[in-house]
């Protein structure tokens, strides 16, 4: 049963509109964005859906398909508070929406997320996908910019999540067949084709089976760790510094990280090098698309992963061992984890021809390891896709 299915079975009427929010993948530049780094990125063709309905006393019904708790709340009195279940995201959306114009009517809607929870920005798709539905609601319309950054808002200010804008960019921004590059510093951004030259690809996903939370992980720490190498790296070159979370590893020129990066505590100067390194990969990365040259680009992807785990050190036990499995597998490109990295899923670049073998030598492998997650380990094979419908 679908979101359109479910909303009919629950109000016993045809849903009057639904949506669509492609997930995303960023097989270069991840752990960058909240620094003002450049990225890469493409939308895939799997999803959030919701189907809606109006209210028009102001009351906002939605349930997931994949949560339990149906939530309720109004436009003009959504708590201020966190209420710790799925739809806090959609809480900090509709404030967010709320201070910029007026809200009056609501709505009662189904959600469903086509692939398990974890790594594919599920949480700023389903934002996105009911900001679109409260927009129409209420005869909104946003533009690009405003849409990432009410989604980007609701993460940061309600949820807790110090995410940068590289979800949102993607999903609305990317177009099937294109590569997304973007600069997070100025957020101007091109759209690659694809190279006549380029060998055929396909978007193979690796869920782990294990899902995770941004706010119960290790996601802020991190990000704090790296301002607190940029504020450090100010401080000794002697270069102007301000408030703390205003501070950037952009701000701080690669030189100045070179010769004072020996200064830093260990754990910051391991950030640091991940995200100068990742600023590297990602503008080769760029270029190699540009060229046609994926197999190249995908071995930067795999770089990007291998960075994520000794730099940026995250990754359980379950993605190490599926990230390996996978970089190793004949007619795979490259790849890395998708997301934070602490759970969640893996993505790569493979070979359509390889399709068949690839997802039985990576299945094989895995489960091998973790025999205890068969069921719920999956792999998906997906293709790129536009970013939301503003029109």
């Amino acid at each position: 049963m679908n979101s359109v299915e479910m909303f009919e079975h629950i109000y016993k009427r045809p849903a009057q509109y639904n949506a669509f929010t492609p997930y995303r993948i960023c097989p270069v530049g991840a752990h960058s964005d909240h620094q003002l780094g450049k990225i890469t990125g493409f939308a895939i063709n799997k999803g959030i859906h919701i189907a809606y309905g109006p209210k028009e006393n102001g009351v906002i019904e939605i349930m997931s398909m994949q949560f339990e708790k149906r939530a309720q709340w109004h436009v003009a009195a959504t708590p201020e508070e966190v209420q710790n279940d799925w739809a806090d995201h959609l809480r900090g959306a509709t404030i967010a929406l709320g201070r910029r114009y007026p809200l009056r009517r609501g709505l009662c809607a189904v959600v469903d997320g086509e692939l398990p929870i974890g790594g594919l920005s599920s949480s700023a798709a389903v934002i996105i996908t009911f900001l679109s539905a409260l927009c129409t609601m209420n005869n909104i319309s946003l533009t690009a910019q405003e849409l990432i950054t009410i989604s980007q808002e609701a993460e940061n200010s309600y949820v807790g999540v110090a995410c940068g804008k590289l979800d949102q960019s993607c999903e609305v921004y990317c177009k099937k067949n294109h590569l997304l590059y973007m600069d997070l510093q100025n957020d101007t951004y091109e759209l690659i084709p694809e190279n006549p030259i380029m060998k055929p690809y396909k978007i193979a996903i690796f869920f782990s089976g294990i899902e995770r939370t941004l706010t119960g992980s290790a996601f802020n720490m991190r990000v704090d760790e790296c301002r607190s190498a940029a504020y450090a790296l100010k401080a000794f070159a002697g270069m102007e510094y301000g408030k703390f979370k205003e501070t950037n590893l952009r701000d701080v020129p690669y030189e100045v990280y070179l010769e004072h990066k020996d200064k830093l505590p260990d754990n910051w100067r391991k950030r640091a090098e991940h995200w100068y390194t990742e600023f590297d990969r990602v503008q080769k990365a760029a270029q190699a698309w540009r060229d046609g040259d994926i197999e190249p680009f995908g071995a930067l992807s795999t770089e990007s992963g291998k960075s994520s785990i000794y730099n940026w050190e995250t990754g359980s036990p379950e993605l190490k061992t599926l990230y390996e499995i996978m970089v190793n597998t004949e007619g795979v490109y490259g790849g890395r984890f998708s997301g934070a990295g602490f759970k969640g899923c893996c993505m790569a670049l493979i070979d359509p021809d390889f399709e068949e073998s690839i997802t039985r030598t990576v299945t094989d492998g895995y489960l091998k390891a973790f025999p205890h997650l068969e069921g719920k380990f999956s792999v998906h094979i997906c293709e790129s896709a536009d970013g939301i419908n503003l029109d």
